[in-house]
């Protein structure tokens, strides 16, 4: 249950892949030999078209329908159920309530049978708290420890984004190629210093896909992350709906249906320590 807290906290509280595709297109100049149409009168040089900057304009208007659907906030809450598979073939089902002050501090409860508290959580920046309650016992961590437990490298930041439904590990500094998709659809493919994402977007610009491919050869580390059931009643467009994967030596996959949330509420984040409680 422990690891499946780290789990949830990274990759859970955080409409699968596209059914077709068409060409990739390279970032790359193409030399194009001028079409030549004579007639007995003059000669007409059609003009070269600059494969490059072609693709340049459409990774830049796609980054453009991308950042017009970052969320940004102060605050946000809701009402989550999860479903979490472990590699270990554990299987859990809960219900859970995310409260997040940006840039501050990430707060989690979440509820066993009958609707009783059995964990509550709290992440800042630099550290991590955990009361479990059905044992009374208080887990006092480092923010790293999320990243030991479920072998991503993520920072408060990252972990906020995810929560949010932002794009993470996406390096638009270094788009390597972009592909059309169905029903005008675009995937781009980036290369980070830790991750490679191939990103796939609708037409609108809401994420639908991101495969995320550890650069370390020497790993096997990867990451999916599915986005689905889009609300468009906010100012931006949120997905409702997550399916993320994580593997390594063992695999970890869990779903999330937001089942209610609001943004920029006035809102609490009580996490005391009972003189009673354990520390572990």
């Amino acid at each position: 249950m422990f690891r499946f807290l780290a789990g949830l906290i990274l990759i859970g509280l955080l409409a699968g892949v596209t059914e077709g595709c068409r060409s990739t297109k390279k970032i790359r100049k193409v030399i194009t030999t001028p079409v030549v149409k004579k007639d007995t009168t003059h000669v007409t040089v059609a003009p070269v078209r600059d494969a490059h900057a072609d693709s340049l304009l459409v990774i830049r208007q796609t980054l453009d329908k991308l950042n017009h659907n970052h969320i940004d906030f102060n605050t946000f809450n809701a009402k989550l159920k999860v479903h979490y598979e472990g590699g270990d073939g554990k299987d859990y089902e809960v219900n859970a309530f995310l409260r997040i002050r940006k840039d501050s501090m990430i707060w989690v409860s979440v509820n066993a049978a009958l609707g009783i508290e059995a964990f509550r959580l709290l992440i800042t920046p630099d550290s991590v708290k955990i009361l479990d309650k059905l044992k009374k016992v208080v887990r006092l961590r480092s923010v790293s420890f999320l990243q030991d437990e479920v072998h991503l490298p993520v920072d408060f930041s990252t972990l906020q984004d995810l929560l949010i439904g932002n794009p993470i590990f996406l390096d638009t500094a270094h788009i390597i190629f972009y592909k059309d998709e169905v029903k005008g659809g675009v995937s781009l493919f980036s290369s980070g210093t830790i991750f490679r994402n191939f990103l796939t977007m609708a037409a609108d610009g809401t994420q639908q896909h991101s495969k995320l491919d550890d650069t370390d050869p020497l790993r096997s580390r990867t990451g999916d992350i599915t986005y689905g059931e889009y609300d468009y009643s906010s100012a931006v467009p949120f997905s409702t709906y997550r399916k993320v994967s994580v593997a390594e030596k063992s695999k970890t996959d869990i779903e999330i249906n937001y089942k209610q949330y609001k943004f920029n509420e006035p809102l609490s984040f009580p996490f005391t320590i009972p003189k009673n409680y354990k520390r572990r």
